[in-house]
């Protein structure tokens, strides 16, 4: 086994351990913290396939502003046990069997998968993720969207100010 294959395997060991305690965990701050460790892991897939683009927007978006502001969301509503609804054993059943039935379907659609295709104009000696490449094509073919978008996200700040702003 390679460095990479071991890494692999730690990667997806701790993805999945971690998504398990974010469904076990009785306390939901401890869930939400779980749920970073899977962001973590997840990014560390993503730089095993030479995608760091995808690999630092996980970890800034999703690991960091997303989970933070769950985090602060559970800790304003005060979550206790007194307030949480009693689960009924029904419910629990249900859910174990929607879980196995969405389980048979996974594993159903990638056995049936076929094999994905080469395609070499796409893969430019291994360099497909690496953020030179993004830069390049959203520079070069994509920049009217892009600048667009900056001036559209721009207007949304000025205005988010305006409104927010005390007279």
């Amino acid at each position: 086994m390679t460095a990479t294959e071991i890494l692999f395997w730690f990667l997806s060991i701790l993805a999945l351990f971690s998504a398990l305690m974010v469904l076990i965990s009785k306390n939901p701050v401890h869930s939400v913290l779980w749920l970073i460790v899977v962001f973590f892991a997840i990014s560390g897939h993503y730089i095993l396939l030479n995608a760091q683009f995808l690999t630092i927007v996980n970890l800034i978006v999703y690991a960091g502003a997303i989970m933070v502001l769950f985090l602060f969301v559970i800790m304003l509503m005060n979550l206790n046990s007194n307030t949480e609804p009693q689960r009924n054993s029904l419910i629990k059943l249900a859910g174990v069997i929607g879980g196995c039935l969405l389980l048979t379907v996974m594993v159903s659609a990638v056995r049936s998968a076929g094999e994905v295709s080469n395609n070499r104009a796409l893969m430019n000696e291994g360099d497909i993720g690496l953020i030179q490449n993004l830069g390049k094509i959203l520079f070069t073919q994509y920049v009217v969207p892009f600048e667009l978008s900056s001036v559209l996200f721009l207007s949304a700040m000025v205005g988010a100010v305006v409104i927010g702003k005390k007279e």
